[in-house]
């Protein structure tokens, strides 16, 4: 998996984490101390800064590891033949003969 892809799930993780505490801070009133609530939320928030910092240090990818290749769907129809009606009987030639076979 490449550098940026890895800092994105690390980015989701901790998004993930501080919708997590959020809640947590909703139910502290259930026996949890307010010291340890923000002490929890304040240490979240330094880890969501270090990953921005993180990922602000890391140089953007190149256009090809950006580039993620396209998927072409090949129909199961047979072509038209009069696509090659110009380029001579191509079935008489090379492996695609009917009475040609591979070595």
């Amino acid at each position: 998996m490449a550098l940026h892809d890895e800092l994105t799930a690390v980015q989701r993780c901790v998004d993930d984490l501080v919708r997590t505490v959020g809640r947590l801070e909703q139910q502290a009133g259930d026996g949890i101390a307010d010291v340890d609530v923000r002490r929890v939320r304040t240490d979240t928030d330094h880890l969501r800064e270090s990953v921005a910092l993180l990922r602000a240090a890391v140089p953007p990818p190149s256009p090809l590891e950006s580039h993620k290749p396209e998927f072409v769907t090949i129909p199961d129809t047979p072509y038209d033949r009069s696509l090659w009606t110009d380029t001579g009987d191509l079935d008489d030639e090379g492996l695609g003969g009917c009475d040609r076979h591979a070595p």
